[in-house]
């Protein structure tokens, strides 16, 4: 079953009709829309990025049957040459803050990745996307300071607050897992403009009908 993922960047977006409903797990209740795929929209409760309750979120997938995830995720760019309005569908990650685990009483250790399968059907979905390239996780909700945004461009593409920690536990809960990345903004320092907020909003609102088409392509492929 296909599992979407989805934050800022499906604000604006018309969704398919799908019913929600609650589902209990061991780390909380998420609430997930259901229907021929789930769907999660991760700031629950207008949940900052640092407050998201993951594990309940990723663990209320599986319990569902999702195998599969694709996550929509708004990022920054951190070069110059991946301009707002980008689309990226990374192949590596990195976080610069805690990620959460499933696994509080045992060793396990997963190796963290993006499903290279996942990709490559991303990449056939989404032809004008930018395949390739490292997404850091950082925790949010601030955004990164200018200091911050020069070292992370030494080792990765674009920044954001949440994909890092949902594939490690889709990875950790039996799931494959990519994700889509719209770039909203140039990171911090990297732009003319003062960024803020509400400028991520007006950018992700702009390319609503763009996010609904790639949306729509997943769904009819995947689902």
């Amino acid at each position: 079953m296909l599992g979407i993922i989805g934050g800022t960047s499906l604000l604006f977006a018309d969704l398919p009709p799908l019913e929600k409903t609650t589902v209990a797990t061991p780390y909380g209740k998420a609430e997930v829309h259901t229907g021929e795929f789930a769907l999660l929209l991760r700031h629950q409760h207008n949940l900052p990025p640092h407050r998201i309750n993951y594990r309940a979120c990723l663990a209320a997938l599986a319990v569902l049957g999702v195998d599969e995830i694709v996550a929509f995720g708004s990022a920054g760019s951190l070069k110059h040459e991946i301009p707002p309005g980008s689309i990226v569908i990374p192949t590596d990650y990195l976080s610069v803050t805690d990620i959460p685990s499933i696994h509080e009483c045992t060793i396990d250790h997963v190796r963290p990745e993006l499903d290279a399968d996942l990709v490559r059907t991303l990449a056939e979905l989404v032809p004008d996307a930018r395949t390739g390239g490292v997404y850091a996780q950082t925790r949010g909700p601030r955004i990164e300071t200018v200091a911050e945004v020069k070292a992370l461009a030494k080792v990765a593409d674009i920044v954001g607050m949440t994909v890092a920690s949902e594939a490690t536990l889709a990875l950790e809960l039996g799931m494959r897992f990519a994700a889509v990345c719209t770039v909203d903004n140039y990171a911090n320092g990297l732009g003319e403009e003062t960024l803020t907020y509400e400028h991520i909003l007006a950018t992700s609102r702009a390319n609503r009908r763009r996010t609904e088409i790639i949306l729509e392509k997943i769904v009819e492929r995947l689902a």
